[in-house]
């Protein structure tokens, strides 16, 4: 039972990370990178779908993304798409290929990246905060029922704090990385 519930809060804290993960790589850095776009849907016969299932998306430069889009018809209603995005992108289009050049990040937005940064990953931590305290409960549940004893209760306790300790190293360590990753000339 004590496994179950420690297993359950790792599962939801490694999802927690993954999310991370996914909000990092929307926060634009100085270099071109197809995860960018990731986010933009684009309306497709009625319904939403993701660009990258439209189109092939990569890396032409160091600042600048091509579209190959795979639908001719479907290339200014990509175009808007992109543009209706908060990424302040302006594309350029040449037949089926959408080229996006990257404007150089100046000292202010790359601190107002690092600031929105910083924002996910203490988001991530309270998410991770509060899978422990979930578990914690669940812990003081079975005790109070008489499942198990209070050295059990306090030993699960305890292992359940080094495991949320570890992720928010991780975090930390994102965190660390995406911050150099932004100030980088």
């Amino acid at each position: 039972m004590i496994n179950e519930i420690k297993d359950d809060a790792k599962e939801r804290m490694g999802k927690t990370l993954d999310s991370l993960t996914i909000a990092f790589n929307k926060i634009r850095t100085g270099r071109a990178h197809p995860s960018l776009l990731d986010g933009i849907k684009v309306s497709y016969y009625g319904s939403e779908t993701p660009l990258g299932q439209m189109a092939n998306i990569s890396a032409e430069d160091a600042r600048t993304l091509a579209v190959r889009v795979w639908e001719k018809s479907m290339v200014p209603d990509i175009e808007k798409a992109i543009i209706k995005s908060d990424l302040g992108l302006n594309p350029s289009t040449a037949g089926e290929v959408i080229r996006i050049p990257l404007p150089p990040l100046t000292e202010e937005t790359r601190k107002g990246y690092v600031r929105q940064a910083r924002a996910e990953a203490e988001n991530a931590k309270i998410a991770i905060r509060n899978i422990r305290r979930d578990a914690l409960s669940d812990f003081k549940e079975l005790e109070k029922e008489k499942e198990i004893s209070e050295d059990e209760e306090r030993r699960a306790a305890d292992d359940t704090q080094k495991i949320t300790d570890s992720f928010v190293a991780e975090v930390d360590k994102a965190l660390a990385a995406k911050e150099s990753d932004l100030m980088e000339v």
